[in-house]
C-alpha cells in the first residue's frame, strides 16, 4: 500500500530517554520470534514498531527507509519507526482486510513492562473491529477454516471445520479429495476463507505442498498449530454451551465424523469462543455440503473477474462491482459477495429468485419505492454484533431504532403490489415481516428506545438517556438544572454589581480547566480591580480578556461539576442496561437482517437488468441432465458496461452430440477470450438468480465452472507459466464432470509448438471421450480443428467456430468483425496484429519473409535415400488445411491397422505381405492428399 509522505515532519518523534530505551530493549529481546506477527507499541500519543517490523512498515507504507531511527547506539541498536494515529489505522486495515500473510499485535506499557492487549488475524479480527469499521462498511464476514488431512493410498480424507465469527456460525464436513485438493479449494472459495489452521507436523510432508499452493492461490493465510490441539474429545460438550437448542443433535452430528471434530476443536480454542460468555447459546452449527452450490475454484474466479480487484480501472471491471447496486449500509453487499461465490444448483430455488427479480423489473414504481426505504436501513448485522459483545453505545441503539421504524413503510409498499408474483412476495417477505413485527418483539424494542432515549437531543448530535426513564437520573437532572439557574442568577447579579451588560461585556464561560468563570475584556478590567481579593479572584489574563471568579461562583461550579459527574455515571449505567436489554432482541434483528439483505440483493439484480442500455432477459433454467445451453444475442456484461464500447453480441449453442465441445480459432484481439468468458459469466449470473445480458437464454444447470485462462508466473512458489497452466488443467481433468462447464483459452503456449499441440490434442480427446462436459476451447493451434472431422459420425459433439476478420486485398489492413461463425479459421493473423501495434515497417517485412520461409518446412520429413538427407533441411511444403483434415484420420487408421496385426503369430513373409498391403492402400488414398504423401 502506497502512502504519500510529503515531509517527514508528519512522523512523530521517538521520545525515549536512556533508561526507557534500555528497559524496552530488555523486553523486546524476550519476545518470541514470529515472522508473521507485526507488533506495534502504543506510546499514548503515537505508536512504534521495531526490528524487522520497522523495516517492513518503512518500505511498505512510507516507501522509504529514511524514516527509520535507532534505539541505543551500541551493539544492541534496534531499528525503529514511529507512526501517528492515522497511519496506525491504515496499517491495521491493510494487514487485516487486504493482506493474507500477517497477524497484528498491539502492546501497551512503558519501560520494560509491556503487555499484549489486542491481537488480530485476517480470519479473526479480534478487538480491532472498532478501528476497521469505524469509517467504512463492514467487509465480508471473516471466516477461519481448520483442516485435518489424512493421507491414504486411495487418496486423502480431509476433515474440515469452520467458524464465521460475525454471523456466529459453525460448520463441519469430511470428504475425499484428490492430490490437487480441488474440493478443498472449492470450499475455501465458497466460504470466503481468510485464514486456515493446519497441523504443524504435516508441513514437512511432500504430499502437503499442493495444499499450500491452494492456500496461496486463494489468498488464505496459513496458521500452523500443534497436532495435539486438533482434538475432538470434549467437542460435543463445548458445543453444547455455544450452540442454540438441544445438545443431542450436536452430539449426533459430531459423532458422524472421524477427523472433522479435531478441526472444529482447534477452532474453538484458537478463536477463544468459550472464554466469552456472550457466545453461549448464540451459535448455530451445520454440516457443510460441498455439493450444496456450484463449485468455483480460484482460477475460475479470476478468469471470470467475479470479485473486485485493486487494479480495476472502475467498478464495472468485475462482476461484483457491476451487480452491486445494493442500498443497505453493508448487509446487501456482503450477501451479494456470498451469492456470487455460491451459485445455486436447485432449479426451483433459482426460478424462485428469478420470479422475484421479474416482479421488481416489471413494476418500476414498486422497485424504486422499496429501494428508497432500504437506503435508510443501517448495517443491522454489524450493530447487533457490537450490541451482543456489549461494545455498543446509545448511537448504535438509535440507528437500530431508525431502521426498525422503516418496517411499516416497507410493508405498505408490498401490500400495494398486485402484480403476477404477489403471492410469492407475500410468502417470501410479507409473511416473514409480519412474523417479526406482529408478535410485538420489534414494537417492544421501539418502545424501549422511545422511553429510554432523549430523541429530542438527536438533532444536536447528542445521544442521551431521557431523564424521565429513571427516577435517580431525573432527580440528578433537576438538581443540575437548579444549579444552572443559580449560576445564571449569580451572573446577572454580578453584572448589575459591576454595571456591565450581561452578555455583551460580562460573559459566563465553562471550561475544563477552571469550570464556570466570568470573562471581561481587558478594557473593562479596571471595574474589578478595586474589588480584587475582597470579592473577585483573577484566574487568567490573555489577549481575549480576563477570566475571574468569586466564592459563590466557585462553590456553585464545584457543586455543578459533582452533580454532572454523578449524572454521567448514572447515564453510563443506564446505557449499559439499555444495551443489555437490546441484546435480547438479537433473534428478531437477525431475521430482519436476513430478510432485508436478501430483498436488497434481488432489487439490485432488478435495477441492473432494467437500467442497462440493452435490457437483460430472464433465462430459462433446466436441469443439467436434460437441457442444452442456448444464449442468443449473448453479451459480456462487464465489457459492454465500459465507456465507448459498442459491444457486438454473438449466439452460443452448446448442443449435445452437435456442438457440445467447441474449438474456437481466429486472430488475437478478435474476441475469442471475451466470447468464451461471457458464456461462463452468463451461466454464473443465471444460477445466482439474476437476469442475463442476452436476447434469449436457455441454460442447463452446471455443477461447476472450470476456467483456464491466461496463467502467469508464480516466482515466489517457483512455478513457471507453463507449470501453472498444467496445474490448472490437471485440476480440470480430475475435478470436472459431465455436468460442469469448461472454458480453456490458449492451452499449450508455454512450451514448444509440438509439445503444446500434442498436449492440447490429448486434453481435448480426454474431455470429449471421458469428461463429456460442455467445453469452449479457444486456440491458435489450427490443426486441432481436425478433431471435428476425425470424430465425425461418432456423436462426439465437436464443432469448429472462428472469430471473423477481414483483410483488405489492396492495403492488407486487418479489420476485426468480432462475430463468431461456424467453421475453422483458414489463416493466421499474427503479423497483421503486429501492424496494429505499430511495429516498424522493417520488422514487419522481415517477419513476413521469415514466415514465408517457414511455410516451406513441414513438421516431419521421412526421406527415402541418403542423397535427399544430404540436400539440406529444406522440406516439402505443408498442405492446405483441408488436405490435413482429410489426411489425419487416414494416417491414424493406418497406424491403428498396423498395431492390430498379429505379428507374433505370423511368419516373416506373411508379415511383410500384410505391411505391404497396408502401405499400398495408403499410397492409393494419398494420391490426392499432399499431407499424406510426406509420410511415403
Amino acid at each position: 500500500m502506497d502512502v504519500d509522505l510529503q515531509d517527514h515532519n508528519k512522523i512523530p518523534d521517538l521520545k525515549l530517554d536512556a533508561k526507557q530505551a534500555q528497559g524496552f530493549l530488555t523486553f523486546f529481546k524476550r519476545l518470541p520470534n514470529d515472522v508473521k506477527a507485526v507488533r506495534l507499541f502504543d506510546r499514548r500519543d503515537y505508536f512504534t514498531a521495531h526490528g524487522e517490523n520497522a523495516s517492513f512498515i518503512a518500505k511498505t507504507y512510507y516507501n522509504t527507509t529514511t524514516v527509520l531511527r535507532q534505539i541505543s547506539n551500541g551493539s544492541d541498536a534496534l531499528s525503529s519507526v514511529s507512526v501517528n494515529k492515522n497511519m496506525f489505522e491504515t496499517i491495521v486495515r491493510d494487514l487485516l482486510l487486504e493482506r493474507t500473510d500477517h497477524s497484528l499485535e498491539l502492546y501497551e506499557g512503558s519501560g520494560s513492562n509491556w503487555r499484549l492487549v489486542k491481537k488480530g488475524t485476517p480470519g479473526n479480527l479480534g478487538s480491532f473491529e472498532d478501528i476497521l469499521f469505524a469509517n467504512n462498511d463492514m467487509h465480508d464476514s471473516p471466516v477461519i477454516v481448520a483442516l485435518v488431512p489424512n493421507f491414504r493410498d486411495t487418496g486423502c480424507t480431509v476433515g474440515l471445520g469452520y467458524v464465521d465469527l460475525a454471523k456466529r456460525v459453525l460448520g463441519i464436513a469430511e470428504f475425499l479429495d484428490d492430490t490437487h485438493f480441488t474440493n478443498v479449494e472449492s470450499a475455501l472459495v465458497a466460504l470466503g476463507c481468510k485464514e486456515c489452521l493446519l497441523p504443524m507436523e504435516i508441513t514437512k510432508s511432500s504430499e502437503c505442498k499442493p495444499l499450500y499452493d491452494v492456500m496461496s492461490r486463494c489468498g488464505v493465510m496459513v496458521t500452523e498449530r500443534k497436532k495435539a490441539e486438533f482434538k475432538g474429545r470434549d467437542l460435543a460438550q463445548d458445543l453444547g454451551r455455544l450452540v442454540k437448542g438441544s445438545s443431542e443433535p450436536v452430539r449426533d452430528l459430531v459423532s458422524a465424523f472421524e477427523y472433522a471434530p479435531g478441526a472444529l476443536g482447534v477452532l474453538l480454542s484458537y478463536a477463544e469462543l468459550l472464554s466469552d460468555e456472550n457466545n453461549y447459546g448464540n451459535y448455530t452449527i451445520s454440516q457443510y455440503n460441498l455439493n450444496s452450490c456450484m463449485r468455483l475454484d480460484s482460477a475460475a474466479m479470476r478468469a471470470l473477474n467475479v470479485m473486485e480487484s485493486k487494479t480495476d480501472a472502475n467498478k464495472n471491471f468485475s462482476l461484483f462491482g457491476l451487480m452491486n447496486r445494493t442500498c443497505t449500509a453493508g448487509m446487501g453487499r456482503r450477501l451479494l459477495h456470498m451469492w456470487l461465490k455460491q451459485p445455486l444448483l436447485d432449479v426451483t430455488e433459482i426460478n424462485e429468485r428469478l420470479d422475484l427479480v421479474q416482479a421488481f423489473v416489471d413494476d418500476a414504481a414498486f422497485r424504486q419505492d422499496l429501494r428508497q426505504h432500504l437506503k435508510r436501513i443501517c448495517d443491522i448485522e454489524r450493530l447487533m454484533r457490537n450490541i451482543e459483545k456489549r461494545r455498543a453505545s446509545l448511537m448504535h441503539i438509535v440507528k437500530l431504532y431508525q431502521s426498525s421504524i422503516r418496517m411499516p413503510y416497507i410493508k405498505t409498499a408490498m401490500e400495494r403490489y398486485d402484480g403476477q408474483f404477489a403471492p410469492l412476495v407475500k410468502e417470501k417477505y410479507m409473511d416473514r415481516l409480519n412474523c417479526l413485527t406482529n408478535d410485538d418483539h420489534l414494537n417492544k424494542f421501539i418502545g424501549l428506545v422511545e422511553i429510554s432515549v432523549d430523541l429530542d437531543q438527536l438533532e444536536n448530535g447528542e445521544y442521551m438517556i431521557s431523564p424521565g426513564y429513571d427516577s435517580q437520573l431525573s432527580a440528578l437532572k433537576n438538581e443540575q438544572e437548579l444549579l444552572e439557574q443559580q449560576i445564571h442568577d449569580l451572573h446577572k447579579e454580578t453584572a448589575e454589581d459591576l454595571d456591565l451588560s450581561v452578555e455583551k461585556t460580562l460573559k459566563l464561560d465553562k471550561g475544563t480547566q477552571f469550570g464556570h468563570v466570568f470573562r471581561i475584556t481587558k478594557k473593562e478590567e479596571p471595574k474589578i480591580r478595586k474589588k480584587l481579593n475582597s470579592q473577585f479572584i483573577v484566574l487568567e489574563t490573555r489577549k481575549d480578556g480576563v477570566k475571574f471568579t468569586n466564592t459563590k461562583l466557585k462553590k456553585l461550579g464545584d457543586q455543578y461539576q459533582k452533580i454532572l459527574e454523578e449524572y454521567k455515571s448514572c447515564q453510563k449505567e443506564l446505557v449499559a442496561r439499555v444495551v443489555s436489554t437490546a441484546a435480547t432482541f438479537s433473534e428478531v434483528f437477525e431475521g430482519l437482517a436476513t430478510l432485508l439483505s436478501e430483498l436488497d440483493v434481488l432489487l439490485s439484480f432488478a435495477d441492473l437488468a432494467a437500467s442497462s442500455p440493452t435490457p437483460y432477459t430472464r433465462p430459462e433454467i433446466t436441469s443439467s441432465d436434460a437441457g442444452d445451453i442456448i444464449l442468443e444475442g449473448c453479451r459480456h456484461p462487464c465489457v459492454e458496461a465500459q465507456d465507448w464500447v459498442n459491444f457486438i453480441p454473438n449466439n452460443v449453442k452448446l448442443v449435445r452430440e452437435k456442438s457440445w465441445f467447441q474449438i474456437i480459432t481466429g486472430p488475437n484481439m478478435g474476441g475469442k477470450s471475451t466470447f468464451i468468458r461471457q458464456v461462463g459469466v452468463n451461466i454464473l449470473m443465471a444460477q445466482v438468480g439474476s437476469f442475463v445480458p442476452c436476447d434469449k437464454a436457455s441454460i442447463s444447470v452446471r455443477d461447476c465452472i472450470f476456467a483456464r485462462v491466461g496463467a502467469g508466473d508464480c516466482q515466489l512458489r517457483g512455478v513457471s507459466t507453463f507449470m501453472q497452466e498444467m496445474l490448472e488443467t490437471a485440476s480440470i481433468l480430475k475435478g470436472a464432470t459431465d455436468k460442469s462447464l469448461i472454458i480453456i483459452d490458449e492451452l499449450g503456449r508455454g512450451t514448444s509448438t509440438y509439445d503444446g499441440f500434442g498436449l492440447a490434442w490429448a486434453i481435448c480427446e480426454h474431455l470429449v471421450e471421458v469428461v463429456k462436459a460442455p467445453t469452449l476451447f479457444a486456440t491458435h493451434f489450427h490443426e486441432l480443428t481436425a478433431l471435428a472431422h476425425e470424430n465425425a459420425g461418432q456423436s462426439s459433439g465437436i464443432a469448429n467456430y472462428h472469430v471473423s476478420a477481414h483483410i483488405d486485398s489492396s492495403s492488407r489492413k486487418l479489420t476485426m468483425l468480432y462475430k463468431v461463425e461456424p467453421g475453422a479459421c483458414d489463416q493466421s493473423f499474427g503479423i497483421h496484429v503486429a501492424e496494429f501495434a505499430n511495429f516498424p515497417e522493417s520488422v514487419v517485412s522481415l517477419a513476413r519473409e521469415k514466415a514465408a520461409e517457414l511455410e516451406d518446412f513441414s513438421p516431419v520429413s521421412i526421406v527415402s535415400n541418403q542423397a535427399e538427407q544430404e540436400a539440406g533441411s529444406k522440406r516439402k511444403k505443408p498442405s492446405e488445411a483441408d488436405d490435413m483434415v482429410l489426411g489425419v484420420p487416414r494416417a491414424r487408421k493406418f497406424l491403428e491397422d498396423f498395431c492390430e496385426l498379429p505379428i507374433a503369430k505370423m511368419d516373416f513373409k506373411q508379415a511383410l505381405q500384410e505391411v505391404k498391403r497396408l502401405k499400398n492402400d495408403l499410397q492409393n488414398d494419398a494420391s490426392n492428399c499432399k499431407w499424406l504423401q510426406q509420410f511415403l
